[in-house]
C-alpha cells in the first residue's frame, strides 16, 4: 500500500475513494485520451499525474460517498466491491504477465473480494502517532492540493514498476475500446438485483478464440513498447532510482522584534521533484486568507517563506513539508516575536488568563518577573495534584521570591490562589480538589516589585487516581445489548484492614512532604480510607495529620512542617469494620529541599554564525542534579543591559542566539535551572562582533618560484590570512606572460582546484618571462586573487644547491614551545637533500637577530621548538642542505605568538581494563564541520594497520593493537576547521616500557593491597590474622591457607569480610603447638588476584605463643580488682617521694594494704578508689628507706599485687631523682655578715648526704681553712669567710651535684656588695667585742629572799666586766650607802657583797645591783622579805614560789 500523509489517513473518505474510484476513474482517463503516446512523452510525470478530468472524478466520488446514507453504502458496497476486484484482478493480470511473458489465465484467479470490506472503512487512526494527534487543531480541514505530484493511483516503489503498470493500462484501455473481453464489471454497476458470483466469474472468463488472438498480438506490440519505453527512461534519468525528498538547507528559527518582517529559506532535492507546503503550528499556511501577510516563493531550488509585519500572532511553530512519490519529509523552525517595552496590549488578558505567545512579555508591573513557562502536571490523584514549571528567563531586575499557583475547575472562569506564601521550590501539591473533577492550573513569579503575569495555563488535570483513569480508558465502547449479569455474593462481616506497606517519602521540599504507600492485602469488599500520622523525630508521640478529611488515594502531601526540623510518618486504614494497625514508620525525614541549586556553568564560548546571529556555547553545570536547562543572556558591550536570548530552558551546552544587531559587539551570559531554582550567573564571555562566520577566503601571499625547467614552473604560496571562516578547499593559478615589460592576458593553470599550496604549471615557452596570481576558495565561494607576483623566467635550472622549503606551518602552540612542520624543496639541486636547518628571531628583530636553533642537519621536516618566552612574537624560516651546500631559506612562517589558548587540552594516554593502550583529546572549540586527524611524526596514520582511530563528537580515541618498538615517535592530532588546535603524545623507549608494564597490569590484574598479612593479640589472648585490600568488590572471594592446606570457618577459624574497607580478618582463641605454620591468604576480585603470606615458625612462634597466654592470663587477672598501672614511685614538689598505682574493677569492699621489706606499712588515711589512683607519700626519703615496696588488692572477686624495689640501682635512680629535685629547690646565693666575716648561703627543702656541695671562687676550687669553712645547718647550705679580704672579692658558684647533672647557684661579691658586706662585718664585730667586754652580773643574786626578822643575809654576786665596772646598790630604786647595819664592799674587781647583820622589818624591799663600764651597765633585782615568825605559819601559804632572778643590762 501507498505510503499517505496524515490528512489523508485520517479522514472516512481514504478507503472508498483510494480503492473503488481507481480503476473507475483510470478506464475513464483512458477512454477519454486521444493519443496513446502522451504516456510516453511526459517523461517521469507518465507515472506521478493524471488529467484534471481524472481528478474532477475523483472529486465527485468523493463528495458522493460523503452525501450518502449509510444504509444506501452498505447496499451497493458488495456490487461495487466485486466491480473493483474484477477490474484489479484484470489489471494485476496483465501487468503480472506482460511484464514476465506470460499470458496464463490461472494468475488472475486471486478472489480480491475477500480483502474489502462489506462496510466503508473508517480511516485508520492507529498509524498517526500520539504527537501528531496532539499537535492537530480541531477544526483542521483537508488541504486541497493541484499539480501533478497530488494525486496518484497505485503509487509504486520503482520506476521500472511504474512502466509496467502504464503498460497494463494501455492494454486495458484497448480492450476496452474493442467492447470485447471483460463485461462484468460494466454489469455489476448497473445491475440492481443481486447476482451470484459465480455467474459473473463465467462471464468474466468467456473469451472467443478471436479475443485470445488479439491479447497475443497485444502482448508483443506491448513488450516492444515496453522495451522502448525503458530505453527511454534510462536515457532521462541515468541513476534509474526514485529519490525521496532530503532537506539540503533547513529553515533556521529566528527571534525579531515586532513590525518587522522575517523570511525562512529551505532546500530540498528529491526524484521526482517534491512540492513544498508551509505550515504553522500544523496548520496549512493560506496565501489568500491574509493577502500581504504571507509571501511564499520557489526559485531555482530555494523555497522561501516571508511574513511581513510581525506581531505576537506570529510566534509559532513552522513545518516546511516536502513530499513526492517516495514519500514526506518536514523540517521545523521556531519564530519568536519580541515586544519593546511601553507598548503592552491589555486586551491580550481576559479572566486573568494570560494568552501572550510569549512568556517573557513585559508585565504590568515595572520591574516585576516575566512569566514561568511549561506548567504541567507530574503526579495526580484524588487528593492533589502535583505542578510542575520552569522559571522565566526574566526576573524583573531582582531575584524572584517565589510562585502563586492558580487553579480553575474547567468549564468556570473562577481562578482561586492555591498557596498564601511564595514557594520557591519549582513543584507544588496542590490540594482541596473535588474528586473526578478537571482543573486547569497556571502559575505566577514574584519578586519585591510585584507579582507578574500569568504562565500559560496547563492541560486539564482530572483528580483521579491513575487506576481509575486506566479503567475509565478501557471501558468497552460496543453499544449496550440491553442485558445485565446480576451476580450474588454471599454476605460477609466487615473486615478491619491491614497496615499500608511500602510506605516512603518520595519527595521532600522546604514547604511540603509527599508520602507514598501501598494499599493494605487485606481490605474486605469495601473501600478504604487513610489517616496519616507524624511524630518528631525520636519521639512517640505521634498526631493525626489528617483528622477531618480522610484521604482517598495511596499519596498525600503534608504542608505546615517546620523547616529544618525530622520527623518521622506512618499510616492507618479505615473503613466501615474500623481502624487499622498503623504501617511501619518512615526513615527519618529532614524537611528542607533534597535539591540544591545548580552551580553556574562555565567556559562561556560565543562564535560566529550569520550576520544577526551568534553561537554560544559552555561547560555544562558541576554536580548538577535534575537540570531543566539553560538560559542564555546578551548584552550590548558597554550598554550594562541584558536581554534573554530564549524564553524556554535549553539542554544541551550549545545555543545560536538570534536577532542581534550586524556589526555590534556582544557578551553572553549563562545560568543554569532546575526546580530548586536559577544558578548564579556565569562569568561574562568575551565580547564578538556580529558578522557572518563564512566567507569567501582572503587572497593567498608570497608567491614564489620553487623549481624551473625548460617548459614548466613549479610554484608555491603561502595559506590566506583569513580562511572566511571554513577550510581552504582548493586553489586556481593564472599565469601571463611578460614581453619587454608589458604583461599579457591572464590565462587559467588549471581547471580542477588544487588541494595543496605548491602547483607545476606546463605546457610554458622556455625563456620567457611569466607572472602568476592565485585565488583561495572554500565553500563560500571563490576569493579574490592574490597580488600579482614578482616576474619569473621559464629556464631549466643549474644551481647544485636545494631550493627553498615550502609550505611552513605551525602548530601545538604553547608558553614555551610549539612545532614547525615544512615540505621539501621541489629543487633538490644536483644532490638529495640530506636535512634541514631551522632558524628563528623575533618578529621585531631586525635581520641580522636570526639564530639556528640545531647544529647538525634534522632529517624529519618537523621540529618542536622549545624555550620559547611567553606572550613574545616569533618568525621562522627553513634552509635545505645537500652535498653541494646550503641553500636558499624559505617563506617566513609566523608571526606567532607563544601563548597557551584558554582552554587548550593535551592528548592523554590510557590504559583499559583489557589492557588496551590508546591515546586520547578533546576539543571544546570544534566548528560544526572540525574533524580530528592523527598523524605518527606529523605523517598521517590514515591507512596504518596498527593504529585504529574512533571519534565521536568532541572526542577521539587512537588505539594501539599491538603496541611495539616500531610504534616509537610523535603522535599528534590536528583539529580542522579551528585556528590551529592540536596537541601530540611522544612515546619513546622509556614511556614504551611504562606503558607495556601498565597494559599487562591491566590485562592481568592484581589486587592492590594497603596492607600485607599480619598478627595481633588481642585483649582475651585471641589471634587475629588481617590483611587489608586498597578496595574489594562485592564479588571477592577470600582463600584461607594453612601449610598448603585451605582452611574454612569453624570452631577454631572465624573469618571476615569487610568489601567496604577491603578488610581480611581471620581469629583463632589459643594458640597451640599444631598451629606453628605458614599462613596465606589468598584474594580473587574479577580477574584481579592477590595473596600475602605469613611465616609463623620457632622463635617467632614461641614469642607469638607466649604473648597470647600473657594476654589471655591478663584478661582472667582483670575481671576481678587489679591493677590498671602497676605501681611506680615520682618525686614531687615538696621534695618527697610518692609511690602510686591506678587500680581498676573495686568495689567498697576492696582492701588495699601495703608491704615494705615483706612487712605491713600502717597508713593513717583511708584509701579513697573514686579516682582510681592509690599512694603512699614517703617524706624525706633517705636511705634507710630503701627496700622494696609492695602493695595488694583484694576482694571477695580475688587479688592482684604489685611490687616496686628500691633497692640498688633503682634507688640509686630514686635518690638522684630526689636530689635533682632538691637541687631546683635551692634558692639563689645570698650574702650574710657576721662578727665573725662574710657568709653565703641558700635554702633547700631539705638536705640528704646524697646531694654534693662543690663551691668555687672565680672558677677554682674552694680550699676550705680554718678562715674558710663550708657546712649545712638544718636547710642551710652555707660558706663562712671569716676575717675577708680584698683577695676574697670575686664570684662564688655553689654547685649541687645529684649523682648525674650539676645544678649552680653564683653570686658575685665584689664592688659595691662586697663594700657593704666587708662594712657590715666591721660593725658586727666592733659590738661583738663591745658585748664581749661589758659591765655583767655573772650571778649569785637570787630573785627573793625571805628572811626571819633579827637574822644575818649575806648575798655574795659575781661582777664582770673589762675594764673593771663600778659597783653601786639600789633599795626600793634609791641608791643604798654601806653602813653598820647594812655592809657593802666590792673586792678584787669581781665579787660584791651584800651583808646586813640582823635584818629588820623595815629592810624588807626591792634591791638592785648596778654594774657599769665604758661599754654599758647591767642593773640585777632581788626582794627581801622580812617576816616575823608567829605570823610564819599564816603566811607560809601566801610565800611566791621561788624562781630564778632576772638582770637588767644597759649599754
Amino acid at each position: 500500500m501507498m505510503s499517505l500523509p496524515f490528512y489523508q489517513k485520517l479522514h472516512q473518505h481514504y478507503d472508498r475513494s483510494y480503492r473503488n474510484k481507481d480503476l473507475r476513474t483510470t478506464m475513464s482517463q483512458y477512454q477519454q485520451e486521444k493519443r496513446s503516446s502522451a504516456i510516453y512523452t511526459h517523461g517521469s510525470t507518465a507515472y506521478s499525474a493524471r488529467s484534471s478530468a481524472a481528478h474532477r472524478q475523483e472529486s465527485e466520488a468523493f463528495s458522493q460517498a460523503s452525501t450518502t446514507s449509510y444504509q444506501q453504502q452498505a447496499s451497493r458496497a458488495s456490487e461495487l466491491a466485486l466491480s473493483s476486484s474484477v477490474s484489479q484482478k484484470a489489471a494485476s493480470a496483465y501487468n503480472y504477465g506482460y511484464s514476465r511473458g506470460r499470458t496464463d489465465s490461472s494468475l488472475m484467479l486471486e478472489d480480491y473480494s475477500s480483502k474489502l470490506s462489506p462496510q466503508i472503512k473508517r480511516a485508520r487512526k492507529g498509524l498517526l502517532s500520539g504527537e501528531e494527534k496532539e499537535n492537530l487543531p480541531s477544526d483542521y480541514m483537508v488541504p486541497i492540493f493541484s499539480g501533478r505530484q497530488v494525486h496518484v493511483s497505485g503509487i509504486t516503489d520503482t520506476e521500472e514498476e511504474r512502466i509496467k503498470e502504464a503498460a497494463a493500462y494501455i492494454a486495458k484501455r484497448k480492450l476496452l475500446a474493442s467492447e470485447e473481453g471483460i463485461t462484468a464489471a460494466k454489469q455489476s454497476t448497473v445491475s440492481k438485483q443481486s447476482t451470484s458470483t459465480l455467474h459473473q466469474e463465467e462471464a468474466f472468463e468467456k473469451k472467443s478464440r478471436k479475443v485470445a488472438i488479439r491479447e497475443k498480438a497485444e502482448h508483443l506490440e506491448l513488450r516492444k513498447t515496453l522495451e522502448e519505453t525503458e530505453a527511454y527512461h534510462r536515457k532521462l534519468n541515468e541513476d534509474n532510482l526514485l529519490h525521496a525528498p532530503e532537506f539540503v538547507i533547513k529553515p533556521r528559527s529566528h527571534t525579531v522584534w515586532e513590525k518587522e518582517n522575517v523570511k525562512l529559506h529551505c532546500s530540498v532535492a528529491g526524484w521526482p521533484e517534491p512540492r513544498v507546503t508551509w505550515y504553522k503550528n500544523q496548520v496549512p499556511i493560506n496565501v489568500h486568507a491574509n493577502p500581504g501577510k504571507y509571501i511564499i516563493e520557489s526559485r531555482y531550488g530555494m523555497h522561501t517563506l516571508e511574513i511581513n509585519a510581525c506581531d505576537f500572532e506570529d510566534t509559532a511553530q513552522y513545518r516546511a513539508s516536502a513530499m513526492n512519490v517516495k514519500g514526506e519529509l518536514s523540517a521545523y523552525a521556531s519564530v519568536v516575536v519580541k515586544r519593546y517595552k511601553g507598548e503592552f496590549d491589555e486586551t491580550r488578558f481576559h479572566a486573568g488568563v494570560s494568552t501572550l505567545p510569549l512568556s517573557y512579555a513585559d508585565a504590568e508591573i515595572e520591574g516585576a518577573p516575566a512569566s514561568p513557562l511549561d506548567v504541567v502536571c507530574l503526579d495526580a490523584n484524588k487528593d492533589y495534584i502535583i505542578i510542575s514549571w520552569k522559571q522565566p528567563a526574566v526576573d524583573g531586575g531582582s531575584p524572584i521570591l517565589g510562585y502563586f499557583i492558580d487553579k480553575c475547575e474547567v468549564g468556570t472562569n473562577n481562578w482561586s490562589q492555591c498557596n498564601d506564601t511564595p514557594v520557591k521550590f519549582a513543584r507544588f501539591p496542590v490540594t482541596g480538589l473535588i474528586e473526578g473533577r478537571s482543573y486547569i492550573f497556571r502559575v505566577r513569579a514574584v519578586n519585591k516589585n510585584g507579582i507578574g503575569l500569568p504562565s500559560r495555563v496547563s492541560e486539564p488535570v482530572a483528580a483521579l487516581d491513575p487506576a481509575e483513569k486506566a479503567r475509565l480508558r478501557s471501558r468497552p465502547s460496543a453499544p449496550w445489548t440491553g442485558q445485565i449479569i446480576v451476580t450474588e455474593e454471599e454476605p460477609t462481616e466487615g473486615i478491619v484492614p491491614g497496615p499500608p506497606t511500602d510506605l516512603s517519602v518520595i519527595e521532600a521540599t522546604q514547604s511540603y512532604v509527599v508520602l507514598s504507600w501501598k494499599p493494605p492485602k487485606q481490605r474486605g469488599h469495601e473501600g478504604i480510607l487513610y489517616f496519616i500520622e507524624k511524630c518528631d523525630a525520636g519521639a512517640e508521640n505521634w498526631q493525626r495529620v489528617n483528622t477531618e478529611l480522610p484521604v482517598k488515594s495511596p499519596r498525600f502531601a503534608l504542608f505546615d512542617l517546620a523547616e529544618g526540623k525530622s520527623y518521622q510518618f506512618r499510616v492507618r486504614c479505615s473503613n466501615s469494620a474500623g481502624v487499622g494497625e498503623p504501617s511501619e514508620a518512615t526513615e527519618v525525614t529532614v524537611v528542607g529541599d533534597k535539591l540544591d541549586i545548580p552551580k553556574a556553568p562555565s567556559n562561556i564560548i560565543p562564535s560566529r554564525n550569520t550576520d544577526t546571529s551568534v553561537v554560544v556555547t559552555w561547560e555544562e553545570s558541576k554536580d548538577a542534579k535534575e537540570l531543566v536547562g539553560y538560559y542564555i543572556e546578551s548584552s550590548v558591550v558597554g550598554s550594562g543591559k541584558w536581554e534573554p536570548c530564549n524564553n524556554n530552558p535549553v539542554k544541551g551546552t550549545r545555543f545560536t542566539c538570534h536577532g542581534l544587531t550586524t556589526g555590534q559587539s556582544y557578551i553572553f551570559r549563562v545560568r543554569a535551572v532546575n526546580a530548586a531554582g536559577l544558578s548564579e550567573y556565569s562569568q561574562d564571555s568575551e565580547a564578538i562582533e556580529v558578522k557572518a562566520a563564512i566567507a569567501a577566503p582572503s587572497p593567498p601571499c608570497d608567491i614564489t618560484c620553487l623549481e624551473s625547467f625548460r617548459d614548466s614552473m613549479v610554484l608555491g604560496w603561502k595559506q590566506p590570512d583569513k580562511t572566511g571562516g571554513a577550510e581552504i578547499t582548493g586553489y586556481y593559478v593564472n599565469y601571463r606572460e611578460v614581453i619587454d615589460g608589458v604583461p599579457g592576458r591572464w590565462r587559467e593553470a588549471n581547471i580542477k582546484a588544487i588541494s595543496d599550496e605548491a602547483y607545476k604549471i606546463s605546457n610554458l615557452k622556455e625563456n620567457m618571462v611569466y607572472q602568476f596570481q592565485v585565488a583561495a576558495m572554500n565553500i563560500a565561494g571563490l576569493g579574490e586573487p592574490s597580488a600579482v607576483s614578482a616576474s619569473f623566467k621559464c629556464e631549466e635550472w643549474t644551481i647544485a644547491v636545494p631550493g627553498p622549503p615550502h609550505s611552513l606551518k605551525y602548530s601545538e602552540v604553547r608558553n614555551t614551545s610549539l612545532v614547525l612542520q615544512w615540505k621539501p624543496p621541489i629543487h633538490s639541486g644536483r644532490t638529495p637533500v640530506t636535512g634541514y636547518f631551522v632558524d628563528m628571531k623575533e618578529a621585531n628583530a631586525k635581520e641580522d637577530h636570526w639564530r639556528g636553533l640545531n647544529e647538525a642537519a634534522l632529517k624529519n621536516t618537523y621540529l618542536k621548538v622549545q624555550g620559547l618566552k611567553e606572550g613574545v612574537s616569533y618568525v621562522f624560516r627553513v634552509r635545505a642542505i645537500n652535498q653541494a651546500g646550503v641553500g636558499k631559506p624559505s617563506d617566513l612562517a609566523g608571526p606567532v605568538v607563544a601563548e597557551t589558548r584558554p582552554g587548550t587540552k593535551e592528548v592523554v594516554v590510557s590504559v583499559d581494563d583489557d589492557g588496551i593502550i590508546s591515546l586520547n583529546f578533546e576539543c571544546d572549540q570544534m566548528a560544526p564541520n572540525s574533524e580530528f586527524t592523527w598523524s605518527k611524526d606529523y605523517v598521517p596514520t590514515e591507512d596504518s594497520p596498527r593504529l585504529e582511530v574512533e571519534s565521536k563528537g568532541n572526542k577521539t580515541k587512537m588505539t594501539f593493537k599491538d603496541l611495539g618498538v616500531e610504534d616509537l615517535g610523535i603522535y599528534s592530532c590536528d583539529v580542522t576547521e579551528t585556528d590551529g588546535i592540536a596537541a601530540s603524545y611522544l612515546i619513546d623507549e622509556e614511556e614504551l616500557k611504562r606503558l607495556l608494564a601498565l597494559s599487562q597490569e591491566h590485562k592481568f590484574p592484581t589486587v592492590p593491597i594497603k596492607s600485607e598479612l599480619a598478627v595481633e593479640i588481642l585483649e582475651k589472648g585471641q589471634v587475629r590474622f588481617w590483611m587489608q585490600a586498597e578496595k574489594l568488590s562485592g564479588n571477592a572471594k577470600v582463600n584461607f591457607i594453612f601449610n598448603d592446606k585451605e582452611i574454612f570457618e569453624g570452631p577454631k577459624y572465624k573469618m571476615h569480610i569487610d568489601r567496604n574497607t577491603g578488610m581480611i580478618e581471620m581469629f583463632m582463641e589459643k594458640l597451640q603447638d599444631e598451629d606453628e605454620g605458614t599462613y596465606t591468604f589468598q584474594v580473587q576480585d574479577g580477574r584481579a588476584t592477590g595473596h600475602s603470606t605469613l611465616v609463623l615458625i620457632g622463635d617467632v612462634y614461641k614469642k607469638l605463643q607466649k604473648e597470647a597466654e600473657f594476654q589471655r592470663q591478663e584478661w582472667i587477672r582483670k575481671q576481678g580488682p587489679h591493677f590498671a598501672e602497676y605501681l611506680s614511685w615520682e618525686v614531687t614538689g615538696e621534695c618527697n617521694v610518692l609511690l602510686k598505682c591506678k587500680v581498676a574493677n573495686i568495689k567498697k569492699e576492696t582492701h588495699i594494704v601495703w608491704y615494705k621489706d615483706e612487712r605491713e606499712i600502717s597508713v593513717d588515711e583511708k584509701h579513697d578508689f573514686k579516682d582510681g589512683i592509690c599512694t603512699l607519700l614517703i617524706t624525706e626519703f633517705s636511705k634507710k628507706d630503701a627496700g622494696i615496696y609492695e602493695v595488694i588488692l583484694k576482694d571477695d572477686r580475688g587479688k592482684d599485687k604489685s611490687r616496686l624495689k628500691l633497692v640498688d640501682e633503682a634507688f640509686k635512680e630514686l635518690m638522684t631523682e630526689v636530689c635533682k629535685t632538691i637541687a631546683l629547690s635551692a634558692t639563689d646565693l645570698k650574702i650574710q655578715s657576721t662578727a665573725e666575716g662574710i657568709r653565703l648561703y641558700s635554702f633547700v627543702t631539705y638536705y640528704v648526704d646524697d646531694l654534693k656541695v662543690n663551691w668555687s671562687h672565680n672558677g677554682a676550687a674552694i680550699k676550705y681553712t680554718d678562715r674558710v669553712k663550708s657546712g649545712v645547718t638544718g636547710e642551710q647550705i652555707w660558706l663562712q669567710i671569716n676575717e675577708p679580704t680584698p683577695n676574697d672579692k670575686g664570684k662564688y658558684v655553689m654547685e649541687l651535684f645529684d649523682g648525674k647533672t650539676g645544678h649552680q647557684k653564683m653570686v658575685d661579691l665584689s664592688g659595691q656588695a662586697y663594700e657593704e658586706a666587708f662594712a657590715e662585718f666591721q660593725r658586727l664585730k666592733q659590738a661583738a667585742i663591745a658585748e664581749k667586754n661589758r659591765a655583767r652580773v655573772v650571778g649569785g643574786l637570787p630573785d627573793v629572799v625571805t628572811i626571819q626578822e633579827g637574822k644575818a643575809l649575806n648575798l655574795t654576786c659575781i661582777v664582770w666586766g673589762d675594764p673593771t665596772p663600778e659597783v653601786s646598790w639600789l633599795k626600793n630604786e634609791k641608791l643604798l650607802a654601806s653602813d653598820e647595819h647594812c655592809n657593802l664592799r666590792f673586792e678584787a674587781g669581781k665579787t660584791a657583797y651584800f651583808t646586813i647583820s640582823g635584818v629588820r622589818t623595815s629592810d624588807s624591799g626591792r634591791y638592785g645591783l648596778v654594774v657599769k663600764n665604758k661599754y654599758g651597765s647591767e642593773t640585777s633585782d632581788f626582794t627581801v622579805s622580812v617576816f616575823i615568825p608567829e605570823e610564819e605559819a599564816r603566811q607560809g601559804v601566801e610565800e611566791p614560789p621561788k624562781g630564778h632572778k632576772g638582770n637588767k643590762k644597759s649599754p
